[in-house]
């Protein structure tokens, strides 16, 4: 890019900064008390809120780099980097019942929190009930049980839900555990139109990576567009669907395969919603993503930045989104639970701790820190704290915030962005491949990258690359050729045991207890009223939220909900690969 380009880049970027300064000024930032925008050093020296080109100088190659806060958004969705809007600290907790973890919620908000990340058991997850023979030994022990709306409006008691954002990590069974979220709202006396906040949903990552699928993929995108279309239309600032890319890295993808991949499967909501004849101007605003922040610190940044490139790019020039919002790749991070060890775990501290250093580096606009113990069991107290406080560090401590993209223009940077940009695009063209594969003559199906990962998924192409990349990694550290500390390398520790979380099993016992009680007491036709209006909706093609909510209105459990809905549309079973 010539000099002329960049300085018009830097006059614009500083219009947008200047802009957003003065709302701030005025009270429009919504913040109690306007923010202090300077910055300095340590030492007490000013800084700039970004660094570019010296005024007069051309850059090859720049429109690809670029300024925060403009296409194809490189160095970050706003001009002001972290200064007008700093990362939300958001911590995944969930354990025992709904009141245990509620009160580990009000913990998380009281030492600074800023949003709240639901994580729930193994039977929820499944969409079984806490009673269901299945569930037996496994209620409460990955995350929190729930089973009705009754639950859910014990897991924010004293939260008010229409203050605090919040995400559900949920796929399989999140539309109805939604419907469950809402009842909640409206028992607290919320509007639900106000609620903010994010579901997972991603069931593309679950036939790829994680496997905590209920039904076949066509009939649960089918579900996935009615809740794209109810919050498209009805609660607006709520993100209906977050695409999960942490899942198949912790498999063992690559960072090129994790960006493309969930980049894909992005894509391929993107189709789903443009086949339901959604404006993509207003429902790709509601499309956000959750990535892993592994330990290699600068291959990360790059895949952030890489990320923000390809999304805003696919979004104007296949898609046709005009809009900024409708380009914008808004995304999550959880530092790499793999990466973890349970020799030496605090190690796990360090790791972590750069891994969050990565995220924010890279621009995440939300961050999960994992505890040093997560390896081992569900996190203590105090190492929950510690997880926070790795965060709070980074934000007030380190002056890592100060400044927009500080890296944008490192040689090794830009190269390890371009790199990856690279490698996914290839993927990308594998995926198409793959979807022309199943129609007549290798034509270009309508949907293209939604042919593709329904074809990978059937014929197992994507476990059997993340398998092979997996397999590179551990054949590696078992010859020595990948250092893990305290692993395969000093190995001598003065470390003695930790201390762990435990969930005893009276928790279940009460769970099941607490279950049939509320099923002796509830509106049994209001329940079958509910879900033969779900299932007559299912086979009319319209939209299943509505009865669904009324079901969950009446108590219907979550196993009653999917059961019905697996007796509709069957189950999958994952196609063999040896």
């Amino acid at each position: 890019m010539d000099a002329e380009g960049i300085d018009a880049g830097r006059r614009r970027w500083q219009a947008r900064y200047d802009a957003a300064h003065k709302r701030d000024a005025a009270g429009g930032s919504g913040a109690e008390h306007p923010r202090d925008w300077t910055r300095s050093t340590l030492s007490g020296d000013p800084v700039e809120p970004v660094y570019g080109p010296a005024p007069g100088d051309s850059v090859d190659g720049f429109e690809r780099i670029g300024w925060p806060g403009e296409f194809p958004f490189t160095r970050g969705l706003y001009a002001t980097g972290y200064r007008g809007r700093s990362w939300t600290i958001r911590q995944f907790a969930g354990f025992g019942n709904a009141e245990q973890t509620n009160e580990r919620y009000k913990m998380i908000l009281k030492a600074g929190g800023g949003g709240l990340s639901v994580a729930f058991d193994m039977p929820t997850l499944m969409g079984r009930d806490s009673d269901d023979p299945r569930s037996l030994g496994e209620v409460g022990h990955c995350g929190v049980a729930i089973d009705s709306a009754a639950d859910m409006e014990i897991l924010f008691k004293d939260i008010p839900l229409g203050e605090v954002t919040t995400s559900m990590t949920i796929s399989g069974p999140a539309v109805p555990v939604f419907c469950m979220y809402l009842v909640a709202a409206e028992r607290q006396g919320v509007d639900t139109a106000r609620l903010n906040g994010t579901l997972q949903t991603d069931i593309f990552k679950e036939y790829i990576a994680q496997k905590e699928w209920l039904f076949p993929p066509e009939p649960h995108l089918k579900l996935i567009g009615d809740l794209m279309e109810y919050c498209s239309e009805g609660i607006p600032a709520y993100k209906p669907l977050s695409v999960s890319g942490y899942h198949i890295r912790e498999a063992g993808a690559t960072a090129a395969q994790e960006l493309a991949y969930t980049l894909a499967d992005g894509f391929g909501y993107v189709e789903l919603g443009l086949s339901r004849g959604l404006d993509v101007d207003t429902f790709a605003p509601g499309l956000s993503f959750f990535f892993d922040a592994h330990v290699d610190f600068f291959e990360e940044i790059a895949k952030f930045r890489a990320a923000r490139r390809i999304w805003a790019r696919w979004m104007r020039d296949v898609y046709g989104a005009t809009t900024e919002k409708a380009q914008w790749l808004r995304f999550h991070t959880q530092t790499a639970g793999v990466s973890l060890t349970a020799q030496q775990p605090y190690n796990n501290v360090v790791r972590t701790a750069v891994e969050a250093l990565a995220a924010v580096l890279g621009g995440t606009n939300s961050l999960h820190t994992n505890a040093l113990d997560e390896t081992l069991a569900l996190p203590s107290e105090q190492a929950a704290e510690i997880a926070l406080r790795t965060q709070q560090v980074l934000m007030e401590e380190t002056g890592v915030a100060n400044v927009a993209d500080p890296l944008g223009g490192s040689w090794y940077i830009e190269a390890l962005t371009d790199r990856i940009e690279a490698d996914a695009e290839k993927i990308f063209e594998r995926i198409k491949e793959r979807g022309r594969r199943t129609v007549p003559d290798g034509r270009e199906p309508r949907w293209p990258i939604t042919a593709g990962i329904l074809q990978g998924i059937e014929d197992g192409w994507f476990t059997g690359e993340i398998a092979e990349s997996a397999f590179r990694y551990q054949r590696a550290l078992e010859k020595g050729d990948k250092k893990v500390v305290g692993v395969n390398c000093h190995e001598g520790s003065v470390t003695g045991d930790l201390e762990i979380l435990r969930v005893g099993h009276e928790v279940e016992r009460e769970q099941v207890r607490a279950l049939g009680g509320r099923k002796a007491g509830r509106d049994e036709a209001g329940i079958t009223k509910g879900l033969h209006a779900m299932i007559a909706a299912a086979r009319a093609g319209s939209n299943m939220i509505e009865p669904m909510l009324a079901a969950v209105r009446a108590e219907a459990t979550l196993g009653e909900i999917c059961d019905a809905l697996r007796d509709e549309w069957g189950v999958y079973t994952e196609p063999a690969g040896f």
